[in-house]
């Protein structure tokens, strides 16, 4: 909130705070006083979510813990379909209220702001002045200075757009999508010539995968203009759009000179929760794709079924997966862990609180070996369910790397329909306490992967079958 205008008289009004409704449940979260208002998935504020310490401080088990409610908070997952972040966090909540009082070094601090508002406002001539724009552009700013790839703004429009993707379906291509610089990381900001729009993998089945999009792809422009300067949010939404309609992406892959590629978007319906038996029906194999309240609930009736089955050896796949609803993450790591923390999160001031698993997991028997696949696109959510089950020893990783995202983002929905921003709110840590912020986890079996992969091998699983005592399913170690 900026201080008062100086050239205006505001009469203070007093802050109110709304109960925040559940978008997955319909349920209604009452938000903390003088919270920041959480909006959807992942933690906090209203919903605050997994919390990652810089430096954590030491809090026992004896802290503050979550409640079975756990605030309505999630890590959405960014599938440029519909939603528009990659493996963020985020939470939803009210809308602010003006600030009454504001100090005097404030007042200071924004003098320069308002000289320059009101000289736009009163002096520009190149053309008529549109105030709800300079505002937005303020905010925009504002969030960009912070340098950080999660936090961003959205103008109304494409907050409605993010919103609708959070329950697994959304219009657009069909592909998550994260950032990478020229080095290779991931997680840069913004879009530059150094950093650039990166296909973590194209949705099977979806418009991206079917127009020949593949994972490792990198999108430089969306119809002849290129992305450069834009956000995440901001380039997703130049990917998104609706049904029937065609964008051409110009791709870069590998070295190869860049090359268009058009692609009608659709409407995307995914399937977070695929189901097979592998080793002669003995073991269970569920692979999951997402993190929504739905995908949880398909995932714990799939589990069932194999459990139900008499199966005692569960692989769960996470690879690729870039997070979505903190709640469903602890609602599928409560599958296979009985009590005790999922994970802690931890705020701006340090504050640590605990979540701690459900009660009534159909998987808890220590009998049932479970074999957790991660790799480079598991982020997030994916990351909060991996890390439990390590940490707790409940499950063996197997795999490579993964992405290494341990903060949590809120929105918050701004007044006057003015869009909203997403904001870094909190870091989460696993249940002992590590924050794998751009570190990522470290699989207990790491699986050294060749640069060409044969169609039809699968290395990661024939693995993990191979922990479990069984044989490769894919015929990859047969091949080695």
């Amino acid at each position: 909130m900026l201080p008062d205008d100086p050239a205006t008289t505001i009469e203070p009004a007093a802050p109110t705070i709304e109960p925040t409704a559940d978008l997955a449940s319909g349920a209604i979260v009452e938000p903390v006083p003088g919270a920041v208002v959480p909006v959807v998935p992942v933690v906090p504020v209203v919903p605050v979510v997994p919390v990652v310490p810089v430096e954590p401080t030491s809090v026992g088990r004896g802290g503050r813990r979550r409640s079975g409610a756990l605030w309505l908070a999630g890590t959405l997952v960014v599938i440029l379909a519909g939603s528009a972040l990659f493996v963020s966090g985020y939470a939803l909540g009210h809308q602010t209220a003006d600030e009454p009082g504001t100090p005097v070094s404030e007042d200071q601090a924004f003098q320069p702001f308002w000289d320059a508002y009101h000289a736009i406002r009163d002096r520009y001539a190149g053309g008529d002045v549109d105030r709800d724009v300079v505002i937005q552009g303020a905010i925009k700013g504002m969030i960009g200075a912070l340098g950080d790839p999660y936090s961003t703004y959205l103008t109304s429009d494409e907050y409605q757009k993010t919103l609708q993707g959070l329950g697994g379906q959304f219009e657009g291509i069909g592909v998550d999508i994260s950032t990478q610089a020229k080095d290779g990381t991931q997680g840069c900001a913004p879009l530059t010539g150094d950093c650039h729009l990166l296909v973590v993998s194209p949705l099977a089945g979806a418009p991206a995968d079917k127009a020949g999009i593949k994972a490792g792809d990198l999108i430089l422009a969306t119809d002849g203009v290129t992305l450069d300067g834009l956000t995440v949010d901001a380039a997703s939404a130049k990917v998104r759009g609706p049904k029937g309609s065609v964008v051409t992406l110009t791709i870069q892959r590998g070295t190869a000179a860049p090359f268009d590629v058009p692609v009608t978007r659709d409407v995307i319906q995914q399937q977070e929760a695929i189901s097979k038996t592998l080793a002669s029906d003995t073991v269970g194999y569920i692979r999951l794709t997402g993190f929504s309240d739905n995908g949880a609930a398909e995932f714990g009736t799939e589990l069932k079924a194999h459990i139900d089955a008499g199966r005692k050896e569960i692989i769960l796949d996470l690879r690729g997966n870039p997070g979505g609803y903190v709640t469903a993450a602890r609602t599928v790591a409560s599958q296979f862990i009985a009590s005790g923390p999922i994970f802690f999160e931890q705020d701006a001031q340090g504050t640590q609180v605990e979540t701690d698993a459900i009660p009534g997991g159909v998987a808890t028997d220590p009998m049932i070996k479970v074999i957790c696949l991660v790799d480079g696109g598991s982020a997030s959510a994916s990351e909060i369910v991996a890390g439990a089950l390590q940490d707790t020893k409940r499950a063996t990783l197997v795999g490579v790397q993964s992405f290494g995202k341990g903060t949590v983002q809120e929105w918050q929905q701004l007044s006057q329909n003015d869009g909203a921003f997403k904001l870094t709110v909190a870091r989460w840590l696993t249940p002992t306490k590590r924050w794998i912020h751009k570190i990522g986890l470290t699989p207990d079996v790491v699986v050294t992967l060749p640069a060409t992969i044969p169609a039809g091998q699968d290395p990661i699983l024939d693995k993990a079958l191979q922990v479990l005592g069984g044989s490769g399913a894919t015929g990859w170690l047969a091949a080695a």
